[in-house]
């Protein structure tokens, strides 16, 4: 057990042994005066010590950064296959670049002016003039290729190289790339 839980166990025991001595935490906490706000939450609120509550909400959150990474791999790797395998109909290129764009927006890491987000942003607007069942010609598929992979690079220098999510990147997308 940790010091600050073994800690907290005594403290009820001796809670409920004393409630005729001692009628309340608040009470006693005004008597002498004492200012220790948090303590007091992790005591009577919580019941565990700050290092606990502090760890769950960093897994937590490295856990949904992780699954945010993973679907933005996912995403440029669907919307790079779909224009190698001749998809390039504005009705199917259009969604696939929606999805990626909205995943890059959920990771916090990346700035608002990324490249992979503006260029993104760009194609989705250039799309949206054209027709549905218009088709991007020869050239602006391979430039569209060509801006995807170049996000894609971009997305990987910007991740923490030391960081899980860089494993979880690797564990995704393999050499696939």
């Amino acid at each position: 057990m940790k010091p600050n839980a073994r800690n907290l166990l005594p403290f009820k025991t001796l809670a409920s042994t004393l409630k005729g001595i001692v009628p309340s935490i608040e009470r006693f906490v005004d008597t002498y005066k004492m200012d220790c706000p948090a303590a007091i939450n992790r005591l009577v609120t919580s019941g565990v010590p700050a290092t606990v509550e502090h760890r769950a909400a960093a897994a937590a959150s490295a856990t949904t950064s992780a699954a945010i990474v993973a679907e933005c791999v996912q995403n440029f790797i669907t919307a790079m296959d779909s224009l190698k395998l001749n998809m390039v109909a504005v009705d199917q290129v259009h969604p696939l670049l929606s999805d990626l764009s909205a995943s890059l927006n959920k990771l916090s890491i990346l700035p608002p002016d990324f490249e992979g987000k503006t260029k993104m942003k760009d194609w989705i607007f250039r799309l949206s003039k054209m027709g549905a069942a218009d088709e991007l010609t020869e050239q602006q598929a391979r430039q569209l290729h060509f801006d995807l992979e170049s996000s894609y690079n971009s997305f990987m220098a910007v991740l923490p190289s030391a960081d899980f999510e860089q494993s979880v990147v690797s564990c995704v997308a393999g050499n696939y790339l």
